[in-house]
């Protein structure tokens, strides 16, 4: 897609803090093929990857609306399977980032905007903030990660009742469940998350590397083998 209303992605960066910004409002930051396309070519900036820490944002009024579901619907499955090759994958490359990352999150954050949010490691949202997978309602369900990360953070039953309803929710749900950092006050949300990232950037940065990837281990694995890992990260970090 390209034109006026195509969108782009914004990176700024200040004391060693990226901040990348979502930047559709005509379409409320629906997440488009070309929009993933931008978002990727971001992370790959030396602005994001010589940093200690990110933050992805859509702006001041709504991080996204979701995925730009008109562009998939006529998609043959090979054209979609090619999708989570291409622009698709970003989300992955997102939660890959070695850095911490941060998403600052105002107004709408939902389907494919909240599997983008949760592919960061911290979530900050202020008061306006309306989550939600609705996808069952169009047919189809999370496929970027939302319903892989949801389980691994609240537990099948949650994640039934979350994206079998397609119902919304709101930020002190979200905190109540774990899924928020904190909530800030009503267009703070962006403050709040570069405070978060000037914290995180702070701690040594082949640390926090391995650190987020034992976390990831271990989520998905045995106590024994998440252990094991702990140990042999240690053992590396320990002669750096």
């Amino acid at each position: 897609m390209t034109g006026p209303d195509a969108g782009s992605v914004g990176v700024t960066t200040a004391d060693g803090i990226a901040v990348v910004t979502l930047d559709r409002a005509a379409k409320r930051n629906a997440l488009s093929t070309h929009l993933e396309s931008r978002l990727a070519e971001a992370l790959r900036t030396p602005s994001v990857v010589d940093s200690r820490a990110v933050v992805i944002t859509g702006g001041p009024a709504v991080f996204s609306a979701g995925a730009d579901v008109t562009e998939l619907r006529e998609m043959t499955p090979a054209a979609i399977a090619a999708y989570y090759r291409a622009s698709g994958a970003v989300y992955e490359a997102v939660a890959d980032l070695p850095q911490p990352t941060v998403a600052a999150i105002s107004g709408y954050c939902l389907g494919g905007g909240l599997e983008l949010a949760l592919a960061c490691d911290l979530r900050v949202a202020d008061e306006r903030a309306e989550f939600g997978f609705p996808e069952i309602g169009l047919g189809i369900l999370p496929s970027s990660g939302g319903i892989a990360r949801v389980v691994r953070e609240l537990g099948p039953a949650r994640t039934r009742d979350l994206v079998l309803r397609g119902r919304r929710f709101g930020p002190a749900e979200a905190a109540s469940w774990g899924l928020l950092t904190e909530i800030a006050p009503t267009g703070a949300h962006l403050d709040r998350a570069r405070a978060l990232a000037a914290e995180l950037a702070a701690a040594p940065p082949q640390a926090v590397a391995w650190t987020k990837q034992v976390i990831d281990a271990a989520a998905e694995s045995s106590h024994r083998t998440a252990l094991l890992l702990e140990q042999l990260a240690y053992a590396a970090l320990n002669r750096t």
